[in-house]
């Protein structure tokens, strides 16, 4: 058995805390290979998850385990570490980068430096793989001088992606004036664009009694924060003056339960999303396994799961095609504001959805729902199929148990579990 220490935000309401938690979950599906230790830290200013549940208190037990056994003096065979690249470090015999990677063109020279610390990376997006190993910089040997001219990351990287999860429907208790809403569940940041997302919805729909609900925050849930986010959504929203289009904050806390509710919710028709850049897309990714319809630019890590191979007529191979309402896009340099010295590069672009291309899906989606939920019900079926939970924690299994040796022993230990379960089936 492998001794295996998962570093990330293991407790925070967060993109990482979610990946942490699914890394998490992967590892135990197999505690006959692995022996399980965390180190919890912080990101950003976000929330922990407060739910008294089996898994919240399971990772309260390893927390005390990993603390008495690093005081003893113990040591791990494998490092799995939930975060970006700058905070990776050589902390067992195995280090694994575990990253949801970038959202723009181009990762900076010090991920490509720190992926000289790792012996593998996993990623969640086709995206965010192909822009880690493409970045490539001039660099010169500290020790040597000699200049090189293609430094580049030539560590492996693997993608698994987010599995589908399913919830028990709960009554939100939404008043909604509107009975068609579009919906939009993200952080107010620059990078989310939501500025734009409400102010572009607001002048379409000026006239008309559609709404747009916002799930979002600043920065975190508290009662201040509600208050501040309210009125930055009001100064936008009323730019337009007499509008009969509706505005809706969800702010605060919502349990699994609670979101899965809101994307099946009969009056929310459509997830939008105006992001610069993904790199995965969670909540656009709920909304495509709960069939709801979405609208985002074409670009960055919500591409991997939007897109369901199709049967050409003519030829009769199956080829991509897209199952969303494609907003029209350019790359562009990233706002300087946006600039994160060792993250985000000032040379790297991002995607800028166009007004009028937004404006035209947004009405589209309206006028034409049929057609939209029906592409929405079959992208949620092949969602389902290919995103399917217990395939995607085999195969972040078998991603880890590669890199750290004990591939044979894994393959050997489920071989002998099949013929097991043959020779039951045979007996009974």
């Amino acid at each position: 058995m492998k001794k295996i220490i998962v570093r990330g935000p293991a407790l925070s309401r967060s993109g990482y805390g979610e990946h942490t938690r699914f890394l998490l979950r992967s590892l135990r599906s197999r505690e006959d290979i692995f022996d399980i230790h965390i180190l919890n830290t912080t990101w950003g200013q976000t929330g922990w998850i407060w739910e008294d549940d089996e898994e919240r208190r399971w990772i309260d037990e390893m927390l005390v385990k990993t603390h008495q056994h690093i005081n003893s003096g113990g040591e791990f065979d494998i490092s799995a570490q939930v975060s970006i690249p700058n905070e990776w470090e050589r902390l067992a015999q195995i280090n694994i980068g575990v990253t949801a990677g970038i959202e723009t063109t181009k990762v900076a020279p010090q991920w490509v430096e720190k992926s000289m610390l790792v012996d593998k990376i996993i990623t969640i997006s086709e995206h965010s793989k192909q822009v880690y190993e493409n970045s490539s910089y001039q660099a010169q040997d500290g020790q040597t001088g000699q200049v090189i001219d293609d430094f580049r990351c030539k560590t492996p990287i693997e993608v698994v992606h987010y599995p589908v999860r399913d919830y028990e429907s709960v009554d939100l208790d939404l008043e909604l004036d509107c009975d068609f809403n579009f919906l939009a569940v993200a952080q107010i940041s620059t990078r989310k664009n939501m500025a734009n997302t409400i102010r572009w919805f607001v002048s379409e729909f000026k006239n008309e009694e559609v709404g747009l609900v916002l799930k979002c925050n600043i920065k975190c849930d508290s009662t201040q924060d509600r208050l501040e986010t309210e009125k930055l959504i009001l100064e936008i929203a009323d730019e337009q003056e007499d509008r009969k289009c509706k505005v809706y904050l969800l702010h605060g806390h919502m349990t699994n339960k609670e979101m899965s509710s809101l994307y099946k919710h009969p009056k929310i028709k459509a997830l939008v999303s105006l992001s610069h850049g993904e790199g995965f897309g969670l909540p656009i990714f709920e909304a495509a396994y709960n069939e709801l319809p979405v609208i985002a630019p074409d670009w960055s890590g919500h591409v991997d799961f939007l897109y369901r191979p199709v049967k050409d007529k003519k030829t009769g191979k199956e080829k991509p095609k897209a199952h969303f309402a494609k907003v029209k896009y350019t790359l562009q340099p990233i706002q300087p504001e946006t600039v994160w010295q060792g993250v985000l590069q000032p040379d790297s672009m991002w995607c800028y959805a166009e007004e009028k291309s937004y404006k035209s899906r947004l009405r589209e989606v309206y006028k034409d729902y049929d057609r939209f939920k029906n592409q929405a019900k079959k992208l949620n079926k092949w969602v389902r199929e290919n995103f399917e939970s217990d395939k995607q924690h085999e195969k972040f299994v078998d991603s880890i148990c590669e890199v750290a040796g004990v591939d044979e022993q894994y393959h050997e230990m489920m071989d002998w579990l099949g013929t097991l379960e043959e020779e039951v089936i045979e007996h009974d």
